[in-house]
């Protein structure tokens, strides 16, 4: 991690969490990302955080604090895209702020608009968040939603395009992702021992063998 992710940031904060960091991806930059963040790759869902050059002369992904990243999560900027803190991007979200060509011109990128998810915004599984649109404070995305124009904060968004089905209570409190880390030593711990289950069958005898008998193979 250390040595071969973090120097493809832009900006790593403190007391972060990359669960699987060989299945993260980091394409272009300035990719950066904020304090506590907590990133889970997997062989079947690759983190991809890329940054191409668009017609504006370039993207930039910038993520908050006490963020959370499932697997399959891919971000794409060729404008900007800024994902703010205690957010959480479930499994197989997507978050692109070009359409990548032109509607008549396909040999261009088109003209991107910039993301922006405000603090506390939870993208659902295998939503898509379309570019120029932002989502308010503590809003939600349901799953497999595609976000094509702004969420207001405090509500609840689905559907293709996604359009409000539901307000939040404005008297119940929400619990932050930034609450969870209020006893950090035993938070870490938990942390510790899940990277310890994973990486158990790390060994070269377990390497020798996946060499000799991959899996899934004939």
């Amino acid at each position: 991690m250390t040595h071969f992710l973090k120097p493809q940031l832009s900006h790593l904060g403190v007391g972060f969490d990359f669960l699987k960091p060989w299945y993260v991806k980091v394409h272009g930059e300035p990719v950066s990302i904020g304090n506590y963040a907590n990133v889970v790759g997997s062989s079947d869902g690759k983190v991809r955080l890329t940054v191409w050059p668009g017609s504006e002369g370039g993207g930039g992904i910038l993520i908050g604090d006490y963020c959370l990243i499932c697997p399959g999560v891919r971000i794409s900027s060729a404008a900007e895209i800024i994902v703010g803190d205690n957010c959480m991007l479930a499994n197989g979200v997507y978050l692109t702020d070009s359409d990548w060509h032109d509607i008549y011109n396909r040999t261009v990128t088109g003209k991107p608009a910039a993301i922006n998810l405000e603090n506390n915004a939870w993208i659902g599984d295998s939503a898509i968040i379309c570019k120029g649109v932002t989502i308010g404070e503590n809003s939600i995305v349901g799953a497999g939603s595609i976000a094509t124009s702004d969420v207001p904060p405090n509500s609840i968004a689905a559907g293709n395009p996604a359009r409000v089905v539901k307000r939040l209570d404005p008297d119940r409190a929400i619990t932050q992702r930034s609450q969870w880390y209020s006893n950090p030593h035993q938070l870490f711990e938990y942390f510790d021992h899940l990277d310890r289950d994973e990486l158990q069958k790390n060994t070269f005898a377990h390497w020798l063998r996946y060499l000799l008998f991959p899996p899934g193979g004939a």
